[in-house]
């Protein structure tokens, strides 16, 4: 036999991976309660960003953002800049003591006490956040899907989703977004923090333990 199998070797042992901190996303157990909000953040000729829906879940919610963009009278290259502009990993400069880039797309929420958090400054690759929740609230980017809208072949939409955590307080509070390249100054809508913590009693275990199924 020309071509043998290789000789059997150890396997390398390694050391387990540590599971993505609970306090980073959704929970993976659970449907969060899906609210319909149809909020308009912020608009301009060649850029619309939405709310259309808001998820509850028992520890925190997912704000779901559609960042809708179209050519219109752009330059090719423009556009092509605009539409890699929608994320934020990518955009270089982002410095401590320094103006924020203009191309930086950012959201932030703030809450009655003044308490605040922002996307500036994450990253996507989060394998490397401490187990030990933070203090809140904490605003997380979720990674984005995109597709095609029929009509134009020069306009497509991009969904974030914006992980908050710990679950709001009770009363309501500002979500903000900034992204000076695609004409957004900044802007601020409210939302529901009692809606939302009401929602989350809806949300549903993927399996229910012995207490819950009934």
């Amino acid at each position: 036999m020309f071509f043998e199998p290789p000789p059997a070797q150890e396997e390398a042992t390694r050391a387990p991976k540590p599971g993505r901190p609970t306090w980073s996303a959704p929970p993976a157990d659970e449907m969060g309660a899906v609210m319909v909000s149809g909020l308009i953040l912020a608009r301009t000729p060649n850029v619309a960003i939405t709310v259309p829906t808001i998820q509850a879940f028992s520890i925190g919610c997912l704000i779901n953002v559609d960042i809708v963009m179209r050519r219109q009278t752009l330059s090719p290259d423009d556009f092509q800049a605009l539409e890699l502009s929608v994320f934020p990993h990518m955009i270089t400069g982002v410095k401590a003591d320094q103006p924020l880039p203009d191309q930086l797309l950012r959201f932030g929420v703030r809450f009655a006490d003044g308490a605040k958090a922002t996307t500036v400054g994450q990253r996507l690759d989060r394998t490397q956040l401490p187990q030990d929740p933070p203090p809140g609230p904490q605003l997380s980017l979720l990674l984005p899907g995109m597709s095609l809208r029929s009509g134009d072949d020069d306009a497509g939409v991009t969904t974030w989703g914006l992980w908050l955590w710990p679950s709001p307080p009770r009363e309501r509070f500002e979500l903000a977004v900034e992204w000076p390249v695609g004409g957004i100054e900044l802007s601020i809508v409210e939302l529901d923090g009692a809606a939302i913590v009401a929602a989350a009693q809806q949300a549903v275990p993927y399996w229910p333990g012995p207490s819950q199924d009934r």
